[in-house]
């Protein structure tokens, strides 16, 4: 997809990116304060990269949200300046309060909706009529902070990371990324960093089995094949070649170019034959992007499979597992984040099964489960995302989960679907003003976001939300 965020947005965006850097460049040290998502880590290994570069001393911190504890924590330190990254604009007039009172100043380089109020180094692309939720991730404004803070190409290998937090934060289509983040693909690839090129848009390219890597395909539904072990198998085995070696399953990375077209042209006869749209059939391909630099057949290869390794840390209280991976740690960090990626497939599975199982409440315009304690709180909008379009979950509506976050709160976290969008759908607004609406709080971005609320006022909440959606898809 081809950059086409206007050229003065842009220019404007980089002047706040650059008054946040002369800000930094004047501290003595800096608190970096992230969110915990793949975004999240991403954009502090990003920031944190150019402060060493930069020779800026610094110490990170993580919070699940940036609420008035985590703020409170943050105005104890001992640090002048405090940079937010992917977060912290939904938050401005508490930090706010938190500046007017000298704790400490802020630097926040976000990309999500703004809340009122004002601050002197704010960096978003939202300010600057910049689509936060498509155009640029919070990855990307760290990226352009870096930028600013080297003032040359010193930190242009950094858009790799760049693009998986934007590719974590659901930024991409199957045209690839647009806006600010096409530009930052094309500093990539100039870079030596990245590669984009149409492949199999299927997720698991670098490290799942052909069998299972067809059997998953959840983003392209191939009757017969998608969340069918035995079906899977068949058609592997079907095939007029071999896609074994050593008596092992390939991955679709280690078959040859030839190997490759016989065994999209099945596909797409298969589909065919079972009555898949040719729209549908067309998703089977898209833009991909692979971080050269990193070991073929591994996650960090490919910027999907890095981004969902990130967020298995992060949602498992080791963030800082994450960080290590994104700043070059290839050993303990490495192997940690492993170990948890294979426990979040599961607990996503289990989730997705769940869901199924039990089925989803419909009201007018949305459609919701609550799970209680049976999902994670961290998980349950993945488990959302992943069960949208799957049996009986209608993806012609946003599709809201909870989760029990303590014995008092619930968790909410909302999904829709470009389309939706496109529609009228802003999922930031509905969760936004709903929570608020009965004491939580909440936000995020069109297609994506989520709240806190007191438990006993779920069915509220529903009602609130409901009506919302109603009104932005009349």
């Amino acid at each position: 997809m081809t950059a086409v965020t206007d050229a003065d947005s842009l220019s404007a965006l980089t002047t706040r990116a650059q008054s946040c850097a002369e800000r930094i460049r004047s501290s003595e040290a800096v608190l970096l304060a992230s969110h915990i998502d793949a975004d999240g880590l991403t954009s502090a290994a990003i920031a944190a990269t150019a402060l060493e570069r930069a020779d800026i001393p610094f110490e990170v911190v993580f919070e699940k949200q940036l609420d008035d504890a985590a703020l409170a924590r943050i105005a104890q330190t001992t640090y002048d300046t405090v940079l937010f990254t992917d977060f912290g604009s939904g938050q401005l007039d508490r930090i706010a309060e938190h500046e007017n009172a000298d704790a400490f100043t802020p630097v926040i380089c976000d990309h999500h909706q703004p809340a009122d109020g004002s601050t002197t180094y704010h960096c978003n692309p939202l300010l600057e009529g910049i689509d936060g939720a498509s155009a640029l991730s919070g990855a990307g404004v760290a990226y352009l902070l870096a930028q600013a803070l080297d003032g040359g190409d010193r930190n242009r290998d950094l858009a790799a990371l760049a693009v998986v937090g934007a590719v974590g934060d659901m930024q991409a289509t199957d045209d690839g990324l647009g806006g600010v983040n096409a530009t930052i693909v094309e500093e990539g690839i100039e870079a030596g960093v990245l590669e984009e090129r149409p492949d199999l848009s299927l997720f698991g390219r670098q490290t799942r089995p052909l069998p299972q890597l067809l059997q998953y395909s959840s983003d392209v539904h191939l009757p017969g094949i998608t969340n069918d072990r035995h079906g899977s198998m068949r058609f592997c085995d079907s095939l007029p070649i071999d896609l074994k070696a050593d008596g092992e399953w390939l991955t679709w990375v280690e078959l040859s170019a030839d190997q490759r077209k016989t065994v999209v042209s099945a596909l797409v006869q298969h589909a065919l034959e079972r009555g898949v749209t040719p729209d549908a059939i067309e998703d089977l391909v898209g833009t991909t992007y692979t971080l050269v630099s990193e070991p073929e057949g591994t996650e960090l290869r490919d910027a999907s499979e890095f981004s969902t390794l990130l967020n298995a840390t992060a949602r498992y209280e080791r963030a800082d597992v994450g960080l290590a991976v994104c700043l070059g740690n290839r050993d303990g960090a490495l192997d940690r984040a492993q170990s948890l990626l294979a426990t979040h497939r599961r607990n996503l599975s289990s989730g997705i099964e769940w869901v199924q199982n039990n089925g989803v409440t419909r009201c007018e315009r949305l459609q919701w489960f609550d799970a209680g304690d049976e999902i994670r709180e961290t998980i349950v909008g993945i488990v959302a995302g992943m069960a949208l379009g799957t049996a009986n979950i209608d993806r012609d509506r946003p599709i809201v989960g909870f989760a029990e976050k303590t014995a008092t709160e619930s968790k909410v976290s909302a999904r829709g679907t470009g389309r939706l969008v496109a529609q009228g759908l802003d999922l930031s607004t509905v969760m936004g003003e709903a929570s608020r609406a009965v004491g939580g709080d909440g936000g995020g971005h069109d297609i994506a976001a989520g709240a806190t609320i007191p438990s006993d006022q779920r069915d509220a909440f529903i009602e609130y939300a409901d009506e919302l959606v109603v009104k932005q898809l009349a």
